[in-house]
């Protein structure tokens, strides 16, 4: 009798290794399931799985949350928290993600330090829980632009977003980003009246008028408030700027963008002789008749409370002049020595100071004017700053 003992194994094990192999499979197709459920969620998703589950979100920043209904879409306060949504289109706080924002992202991720992130998709992973009283998502441990694209049905298309215009005059813009926006823009912004050189004097006492006393006008470089009839060429009186300025392309002053009210201002007669057809740029020595403003031999820089302004006048132009209609084809750069190109720089400072200078009260009414009264047309980065970041980046 063979006393060793057998290898074969005995019928119970062999059950028992069956079930544990099945056991292995099924735990591999469990975690593979898993795995596929933790792909990137739509907002939709994440509002409707507030458990304290982490989890990885994508969607478009419409704005700031500062209460449980309440997401401000410019002038924005804090860099603490932003509200997204499965549409840049967005308008129901139901329909937002409200996303803590820590400080080790606010520097990116901020609005008040980026206002152009608003209309941008971002990625964020963190925990899925109540923020403001909202849906939310705090603690993110990653956050990055971009992601994969939400489903088209997560939540109903709504009808406008953003502003009084989005539906209407913007609406062949909406939700486009990069080169398609741009034509679309090009495309809206084009149909304008055209003013004459002399008309130009009136639009600029009724666009630049003081709000604090509607007897003047305040001028650009200098915030200077001065009467409304004070304009020619004396001294220190006031006229009218090309902020483009009109060498750069060779346009002159005749009907179309030399008359384009949208990027001409009053400004002191010698301070718009100093700033000539400069570039702008930051440094130099200070304009003594201009305080916060610098020049020096090929660039200009205005003073703070209008560095937006002069960004988004200069992107307009760039929009609305494609060289498709008679006029040359005007283009930012990042060069300060243009000279009668049709270019204008410096594009990188351009976007900062579009960026730390949001649209303001006396910017937005000065828009509006010269929409209902004067031209027909609107410029599209005051209504829309973030779309300077959709098209430049």
């Amino acid at each position: 009798m063979n006393t060793k003992s057998s290898t074969r194994p005995r019928p119970g094990r062999m059950v028992t290794a069956f079930a544990l192999a099945v056991t292995l499979v099924t735990s591999v197709a469990v975690a593979a399931t898993s795995a596929s459920a933790a792909a990137t969620l739509t907002v939709a998703q994440a509002l409707s799985a507030q458990d304290g589950r982490t989890a990885t979100v994508t969607g478009y920043v419409i704005g700031q949350p500062t209460a449980s209904s309440t997401v401000i879409t410019s002038n924005y306060t804090a860099d603490t928290a932003i509200a997204i949504a499965d549409t840049a289109s967005e308008t129901s706080t139901g329909r937002m993600l409200y996303v803590q924002v820590t400080t080790a992202y606010r520097s990116s991720f901020g609005l008040l330090t980026n206002p152009s992130l608003r209309g941008r998709q971002i990625t964020a992973t963190g925990t899925l829980t109540a923020y403001f009283s909202h849906g939310g998502l705090k603690s993110p441990t990653a956050m990055s632009l971009g992601g994969a694209a939400p489903s088209p049905t997560a939540s109903p298309s709504p009808t406008f977003t953003g502003g009084p215009y989005d539906s209407t005059y913007y609406a062949n813009a909406m939700g486009k980003t990069g080169p398609a926006l741009r034509s679309s823009l090009h495309s809206i912004i084009r149909n304008q009246t055209r003013l004459s050189y002399d008309q130009v004097w009136e639009a600029l006492r009724d666009t630049d008028q003081d709000p604090a006393n509607t007897n003047n006008v305040i001028l650009l470089y200098t915030g200077r408030s001065q009467s409304k009839t004070s304009n020619g060429g004396g001294v220190d009186d006031w006229n009218r700027e090309h902020v483009w300025a009109k060498s750069h392309g060779d346009f002159g002053t005749a009907t179309g963008p030399g008359t384009d009210v949208h990027h001409l201002r009053p400004t002191d007669v010698s301070v718009n002789s100093l700033r000539g057809n400069k570039d702008f740029d930051t440094g130099g020595s200070p304009v003594g008749e201009a305080p916060g403003c610098y020049t020096d031999a090929d660039s200009f820089e205005p003073r703070n409370a209008v560095k937006g302004d002069v960004a988004r006048m200069i992107m307009y132009m760039a929009i609305r002049y494609e060289g498709n209609d008679g006029w040359p084809n005007l283009e930012m750069n990042n060069s300060v020595s243009n000279g009668t190109a049709p270019y204008l720089g410096r594009q990188s400072v351009l976007l900062q100071w579009h960026a730390q200078d949001p649209p303001d009260t006396f910017e937005k009414r000065r828009n509006q004017r010269i929409y209902e009264r004067w031209q027909g047309n609107r410029n599209p980065f005051v209504d829309h700053p973030e779309w300077a970041g959709a098209i430049w980046g």
